[in-house]
């Protein structure tokens, strides 16, 4: 089933970064202030944000293209280089020079995370960045077969709505489905799309009511999302409560199994590429949720932002089949 996934062209449009973690031993207190001395062992760079959105659309076997705006700078020449190692291609790629590329930066000893430091700039781009952009995705939208475009939005500037609102106006009668994961700032900012799928915590900062995560308040949630982005289909993420899907027809929550969570980081990237490319492949809103509840908890098993497992979501199908089966 899995195989149904591969070869389909996805533009990522959004916010892409690099996610530093700097690791080491923590054996004293420094003397200059009341803080623990990081004896540091190692520096591991990998792709986040979008890229991580692209990492996990490659490991599915799909072909990711990365639509983004990076910094002139020795981080963003790093990105360029990275990118191609691990299959994802960068025609996408804007280059600015008054912009900076956004680098979480995780310091971590003995295995814990101490601090996080951020580089980012965050104000929405500019005029002639948007236009650079926009000339370079609607040449792909013109030039490749694509399939899906997915908007994943970190609140960095990419995602503005004059962006959103222009690549929606590309498509025009295209068979491209559309897939949202989105953020506070623009969240009304899709309409017309197909996926919509915030968290609850993003839906519960962007209606005027109350959100829990039960049946009656999600389908409320729902109508009022649908009157405000005309969208087919809804997706909230409950976190360890599952994921809430309705196609328009009916909602349902599909609860999850439980996980050892060493990591929440990333869960989000994961679900947006398997639902983006389940919907691409025909499959049924019910299967679409299972696989998104089944690879979004796999990659909160691990620590760091890390990209889906086929060989261990194989393993996964197979076991929620058989105890299906079973009930």
């Amino acid at each position: 089933m899995l195989a149904l996934m591969k070869g389909h062209k996805v533009l990522v449009i959004g916010d892409v970064m690099l996610d530093r973690y700097l690791t080491g031993q923590v054996t004293r207190i420094s003397p200059e202030a009341p803080v623990p001395v990081v004896l540091q062992e190692d520096v591991e760079d990998r792709l986040g944000g979008a890229g991580n959105v692209a990492l996990n659309l490659r490991a599915l076997g799909a072909q990711p293209i990365l639509c983004s705006v990076i910094g002139g700078d020795y981080d963003g020449e790093f990105m360029r280089r990275l990118l191609p190692t691990v299959g994802i291609r960068t025609d996408g790629i804007v280059e600015s020079a008054s912009r900076r590329t956004t680098v979480k930066t995780r310091i971590l000893g003995n295995g814990q995370q101490m601090l996080r430091v951020d580089q980012e700039n965050t104000y929405e781009l500019d005029l002639v960045e948007t236009q650079r952009l926009l000339d370079s995705v609607e040449e792909l939208i013109e030039n490749e077969e694509i399939s899906a475009i997915i908007f994943q939005d970190y609140n960095k500037g990419v995602l503005t709505e004059t962006v959103v609102r222009n690549v929606l106006d590309m498509i025009g009668n295209r068979d491209i489905l559309t897939t949202v994961d989105p953020k506070k700032s623009n969240f009304y900012a899709y309409k017309g799309v197909d996926v919509f799928k915030p968290n609850l915590k993003e839906v519960r900062d962007s209606v005027p009511f109350s959100v829990r995560p039960t049946l009656d308040s999600l389908n409320q949630a729902d109508a009022y999302l649908r009157q405000k982005l005309d969208n087919q289909i809804t997706m909230i993420t409950l976190s360890e409560k599952g994921i809430y899907l309705n196609d328009g027809t009916n909602g349902r929550i599909f609860p999850t199994a439980e996980r050892l969570v060493a990591d929440v980081s990333g869960a989000g990237d994961t679900v947006i590429s398997i639902a983006t490319l389940a919907f691409v492949a025909g499959f049924s809103p019910e299967w679409t949720a299972v696989l998104c509840n089944l690879a979004g908890g796999q990659v909160c098993e691990f620590r760091g932002v890390a990209p889906v497992r086929v060989d261990l979501l194989q393993r996964d199908m197979e076991t929620w089949l058989n105890a299906s089966l079973k009930r």
